[in-house]
């Protein structure tokens, strides 16, 4: 995600910091991850809904400015099985982002950045395989006036320019091969002009006959930035292994550290105070510590529809699943 000029934002703009009493809780309870996604009516009303708060409050002359427009953006949760006799079975990839950037500076987060006009294009749309414009649209519909094939774009574009990971495939749905002679010198050739702004997305994709490979990737959640943040963006994740004979790798242009994690240890140091995280990050670390395998995340996400949504200042999730409390509870088997 880009940075963006001016004076950093505070964080508690962008909603409650780690033991806040404005957080949301419950009770414990088994595992229960097979169950229905959440249904928005349970997060509060949307834009324009008759119950939102007017932006106009106080006395009569006194207002308070409407929030700023969120701007379209997607992001990528690498997973991974963890190593056998790990403490946990899962490990996910996060990254931490320069603390010069305005949005977010020093948070730990995931590889994303806002939908770009080219992500739109039809040129883009048009090399994207797996994944037709219609499904899209019915996983998610068009929203911040970019379509929804758009945002899985733009999660392939991102992840390729802050990891170095390309998800893509031949027109015929070869995956592209990692490990080929030359295949690693290509790849780094491409983000390097890409992020220099020397070629555009499309422009690559094509010069290479390359297709976003959207088989990859499982719509996971949605999330926008609260009303107080005067950067706010809606901002769709999706969840995807890593590619056969690639790697994730830190890339210091807008991250200063990138590194693999246990999702019940990274929110643990979350509690702790120890990694700064807005809430996509921290419920995403909470909701993933409670799946045994990859092969669990993955059927979970089959049928393309969001799991945590937060579209409004606090966030409410099963009111039986306490979301403080996620200590792996069962020793991985040796």
């Amino acid at each position: 995600m880009g940075g963006l000029e001016g004076p950093p934002i505070p964080p508690e703009s962008l909603g409650h910091g780690p033991g806040d009493p404005g957080r949301a809780s419950g009770s414990r309870s088994a595992r229960g991850l097979g169950g229905p996604p959440i249904p928005p009516e349970s997060l509060g009303h949307g834009p324009g809904d008759p119950g939102r708060a007017s932006t106009s409050l106080g006395s009569p002359g006194d207002s308070v400015k409407a929030p700023v427009e969120p701007r379209p953006a997607a992001s990528v949760v690498l997973v991974r099985d963890a190593p056998r006799g790990s403490a946990e079975p899962l490990e996910v990839y996060m990254i931490r982002r320069q603390k010069t950037m305005r949005f977010l500076g020093g948070f730990y987060a995931f590889p994303g950045g806002k939908v770009d006009e080219t992500d739109a294009s039809p040129d883009s749309l048009g090399r994207c395989y797996g994944l037709d414009a219609a499904r899209a649209e019915a996983i998610f519909p068009q929203s911040a006036q970019r379509p929804g094939l758009a945002y899985w774009v733009t999660a392939v574009r991102e992840l390729l320019e802050e990891t170095g990971v390309l998800l893509a495939c031949d027109a015929a749905g070869r995956p592209f091969d990692a490990t080929s002679a030359g295949a690693a010198e290509i790849v780094e050739a491409g983000r390097a002009a890409l992020v220099s702004g020397k070629a555009s997305f499309p422009e690559l994709l094509g010069r290479h006959g390359w297709y976003c490979d959207l088989r990859a990737m499982r719509y996971f959640s949605h999330f926008i930035t609260p009303e107080s943040s005067p950067i706010r963006f809606t901002a769709r994740f999706f969840l995807c292994p890593v590619p056969a004979g690639q790697a994730p790798r830190l890339i210091t242009e807008e991250t200063s550290e990138g590194f693999w994690i246990h999702p019940g240890k990274g929110h643990r140091r979350f509690r702790a105070g120890e990694m700064a995280m807005a809430e996509p990050a921290e419920y995403a670390l909470a909701y993933l510590a409670q799946f045994d395998s990859l092969a669990d995340v993955w059927a979970a996400h089959a049928d393309g529809r969001h799991k945590l949504h937060g579209i409004v200042d606090r966030i409410e999730f099963w009111a039986e699943f306490d979301w403080k409390e996620v200590t792996w509870r069962r020793p991985r088997p040796a």
